[in-house]
């Protein structure tokens, strides 16, 4: 297997733990053990107590019956609980793909949900969201990309790197698609429950289709991501089988403490939800305020979900804007070449409570540079 460079956990590796300001990440608001633990009476005595020793290799009974109520029809037996969405998503492909088959992947996209079924030798097509729909998808583009040898399709909502999500009756659509030519949806739900209206949360995949895989994870939507507990939850038996026998080759088990941990922060994770959407839509007023004044500079479209957006710089080069930002301001964005995005667009994320600080580091940094950008 050849995989290439992730780009961007290099440009993470070289930045994130040396700036002040991650105005791009992807999570919300973390909080401390001692924060987790105050959420429920005697939780710090069992933490203290909990055995460190080998777990379950699909994860601990009692977190995946926790993590099954997260979804309408999945049992916990349903549930392969894996270390982080990274791993997840590297075991599904190598379970569902061969070199030689075809994938179609929702892009601009997170690296490995590409790049994994490259490096298998499958072919991989790009189902493109265009700004000038607002970051939607075209249903009759998917179904024109649909092979005799497509095995999988790869959908992201509430999407990384736009914010997008998807409208109920194309989700429906999509999942239709899917199920008429037997094809694996592969959907990535790791920011669900940070929509802004609830009333438009999608049902997961794997409960409207039993071919279909849902990924979730502790990092976004509750923000804690230092657990780096994640998850697959899927009807398809042979495919939850073929991933369990892989993840003896990497992890084998989960951490015991973050297991403890993520099925304790489960329990309250409406509350968790609650507190990090509140974050964001605080945060969100701030940008519609920060774009409008300089509107001559950026273009916004604001998200429908999720942390996270994908502005565009329109006179400057966003690459060289970010260096510029973060070299000089100690203000780190993300450029969209990341995401293999050529439209000079960048990642903003506007999940943590020090926005405001790194937002006025900004308008500084551009009042004093209003030449160059």
């Amino acid at each position: 297997m050849n995989l290439n460079p992730f780009q961007l956990e290099r440009y993470f590796a070289k930045y994130e733990f040396n700036v002040e300001y991650t105005l791009c990440s992807s999570d919300c608001e973390a909080m401390t053990i001692a924060d987790l633990l105050a959420l429920e009476e005697n939780a710090r005595a069992k933490f203290d107590a909990q055995w460190l020793g080998y777990t379950e290799s699909p994860g601990a009974p009692s977190l995946r019956q926790e993590i099954a109520r997260v979804y309408e029809t999945i049992s916990p037996e349903q549930v392969l609980v894996h270390t982080g969405a990274e791993e997840a998503i590297f075991l599904f492909m190598h379970a569902a793909l061969n070199a030689g088959d075809h994938i179609i992947v929702h892009a601009p996209c997170y690296q490995s949900l590409m790049e994994v079924a490259r490096g298998i030798g499958c072919e991989v097509t790009r189902w493109s969201a265009r700004e000038e729909n607002r970051w939607a998808l075209d249903v009759e583009e998917l179904r024109a990309l649909i092979r005799p040898n497509t095995r999988v399709i790869v959908i992201n909502t509430p999407h990384n790197p736009t914010g997008y999500l998807m409208p109920r009756a194309d989700y429906s659509r999509v999942n239709d698609l899917a199920r008429a030519h037997n094809i694996i949806l592969f959907s990535d739900e790791v920011y669900r429950e940070s929509e802004y209206d609830a009333t438009t949360r999608l049902p997961a995949a794997c409960d409207v289709n039993r071919n279909a895989v849902s990924l979730g994870v502790m990092s976004k939507t509750y923000g804690l991501p230092g657990l780096r507990i994640g998850w697959v939850a899927t009807h398809n038996a042979s495919l939850y089988e073929r991933m369990t026998a892989l993840k003896d080759y990497t992890t084998i088990c989960n951490s015991a403490p973050s297991e403890f941990l993520a099925e304790l922060a489960l329990r309250h994770r409406a509350k968790l939800a609650a507190r990090n959407v509140d974050i964001i839509a605080r945060n969100l007023n701030l940008l519609d305020e920060f774009f409008a004044e300089h509107a001559e500079q950026f273009e916004w479209l604001c998200p429908r979900a999720g942390p996270i957006a994908f502005p565009k710089l329109k006179r400057a080069n966003a690459e060289k804007f970010c260096h510029e930002l973060v070299t000089r301001a100690g203000v780190l964005l993300l450029p969209g070449t990341l995401f293999d995005d050529a439209g000079n667009h960048f990642r903003i994320g506007f999940g943590r409570k020090n926005l405001p600080e790194a937002l006025a580091r900004t308008r500084t940094f551009l009042a004093e540079n209003a030449v160059l950008f």
